[in-house]
């Protein structure tokens, strides 16, 4: 009982610090031997809830928003979401998904379709890679861009049409993008014949739970539809998190006028 009470008070630690912390410092907030502390680190770092930064100081590590993911599933998202995915696809006769990340993909978490819906590949419980998704994207922009470039290193950025970005370098120009304007945008990246837009659900800290997109033929998301798509898609977003007791924070309803 120690043992956790001591790991858990290491996470408390790095959780309640802005920036990362070194050994010692670590050690004298949480009034504790160096070496009594270097064995929990070691292993929160072997099982991912703690990573090391270049200069070797700890932070919390991504695991815990895979946590993170699984919590929100627990607690009903896809019902709160359901009503307001629904009353979005009668607004704009497209298909509406519900996102989550896990690692390096998104999982639907669910997926409503319109009566004049066109064939999709992504269904209930699929996956798709994080980097050719608007919903992906979306949550990466939600990241500052030293972690999206930490996170990145461990995505390959397999390509599916001709379209699709595969190097890092137009990713990271990309994502910058998605942050300026407010939405992602996978203009035939993952399925050819589809334009996906997407909108990050964020916690009061900013950081993101979940995502929501609206996928179509290009010929009915024409670029002139798009603010009046994003707008509807930023309201349903405020209400999915009205309702899940979130307060919605860095989108614009009015920044997404960019289309570049």
């Amino acid at each position: 009982m120690q043992a956790l009470d001591r790991a858990f008070a290491v996470l408390d630690q790095l959780a309640g610090g802005r920036m990362p912390q070194s050994l010692a410092e670590i050690s004298e907030s949480l009034q504790l031997h160096k070496s009594t502390v270097h064995r929990f680190l070691m292993v929160l770092e072997q099982h991912r809830m703690i990573e090391r930064t270049g200069r070797g100081k700890f932070r919390l590590g991504l695991r815990l928003l895979e946590y993170s993911t699984h919590v929100l599933e627990q607690h009903d998202l896809r019902e709160t979401a359901e009503p307001h995915l629904r009353r979005l696809v009668a607004e704009v006769e497209e298909t509406a998904h519900l996102c989550v990340v896990d690692q390096d993909q998104i999982v639907y978490l669910n997926k409503i379709e319109p009566s004049r819906s066109i064939r999709m590949i992504s269904r209930i419980g699929s996956t798709s890679p994080i980097h050719c998704t608007a919903a992906g994207r979306a949550i990466l922009a939600a990241y500052s861009q030293d972690k999206v470039k930490e996170r990145l290193k461990r995505v390959s950025l397999r390509q599916f049409t001709a379209k699709t970005i595969n190097t890092h370098e137009e990713l990271l120009k990309e994502i910058e993008r998605t942050r300026r304007r407010g939405f992602g945008i996978d203009d035939g990246e993952r399925e050819e014949g589809v334009r996906c837009l997407g909108v990050a659900i964020l916690a009061p800290d900013k950081l993101p739970i979940a995502a929501i997109s609206i996928s179509g033929p290009p010929f009915r998301i024409t670029k002139q539809k798009v603010p009046e798509i994003v707008q509807r898609l930023q309201q349903c977003a405020r209400s999915i998190q009205r309702e899940s007791g979130h307060a919605l924070h860095g989108i614009d309803a009015h920044g997404h006028r960019n289309w570049s």
